[in-house]
């Protein structure tokens, strides 16, 4: 048999959901797939390494997100010279604000995680485990 069967293509997941799709789009489904990863690992892991990195993870498809609000096919740095005029910029100008923002909330990001790693060491030298069913102290 050598006839066509009319199958998908082989490859990856990744690489047939996100076939014919704009960049942008591409990186809003990567970013709600990061977040529900994450959120996902959060509630319904016992071990606090493997929340703290699911943290993590949920906190890089939030900037997944931010970094494709801001981009513009095409686009240009805002820098107003002889080759982008201001009538020109509202439609080659690529948004900076969500690119600060998103630099703004990895360095936030990554002192929260090393917040949680240290409370993290502390629970460990008070209860020799990261299971939170062995924290009796902290259930309701």
């Amino acid at each position: 048999m050598t006839g066509d069967t009319g199958a998908m293509p082989q490859g990856t997941l990744l690489q047939n959901l996100t076939a014919g799709m704009h960049i942008t789009q591409v990186m809003a489904v990567i970013g709600f797939i990061l977040i529900l990863l994450g959120l996902w690992g959060i509630l319904t892991r016992k071990h606090i390494i493997r929340m703290i990195i699911s943290f993590s993870i949920l906190d890089s498809g939030i900037h997944l997100i931010m970094v494709g609000l801001g981009y513009t096919r095409n686009g240009t740095a805002p820098i107003f010279d002889g080759d982008l005029s201001i009538t020109d910029a509202l439609g080659r100008v690529v948004d900076p604000i969500p690119s600060a923002l998103v630099l703004t909330a990895i360095v936030i990001g990554i002192a929260v995680t090393a917040l949680m790693l240290s409370y993290a060491v502390r629970l460990y030298k008070a209860y020799r485990s990261l299971s939170i069913d062995d924290i009796k102290e902290m259930k309701w």
